[in-house]
């Protein structure tokens, strides 16, 4: 038969260890691979909802100034109605003393 010496043997045990090593660090690569993956998804998952929350919250920023922007007309166009109602009045043109005007701001009667 054929006579295996003890360098053959030592050859054929690290050439089983050898492979043994590959397959294990092959299958660790694989699972930390197919992990990575998942985590990949995940992350892209989060980014795709923050990118959809900040869509809305920009919507919800430009409405906010538009009607921002639509009250300050309102208030500008009251103040000049005001002055308008106002400039032919001729108790409007007429000095008051401080203490009359902080008595009608206050509402007391």
């Amino acid at each position: 038969m054929f006579k295996l010496s003890k360098v053959n043997i030592v050859s054929i045990a690290l050439i089983i260890v050898s492979f043994a090593f590959t397959i294990y660090f092959g299958y660790n690569n694989y699972q930390e691979k197919k992990q990575l993956q998942k985590d990949k998804a995940e992350l892209f998952g989060k980014i795709e909802q923050l990118e959809q929350n900040i869509a809305k919250n920009n919507q919800i920023i430009a409405q906010r100034e538009q009607e921002k922007a639509q009250d300050a007309m309102s208030i500008k166009q009251l103040q000049e109605q005001m002055k308008d109602a106002l400039k032919n009045n001729q108790c409007a043109n007429e000095y008051m003393p401080d203490n009359v005007i902080n008595w009608m701001r206050d509402g007391k009667n």
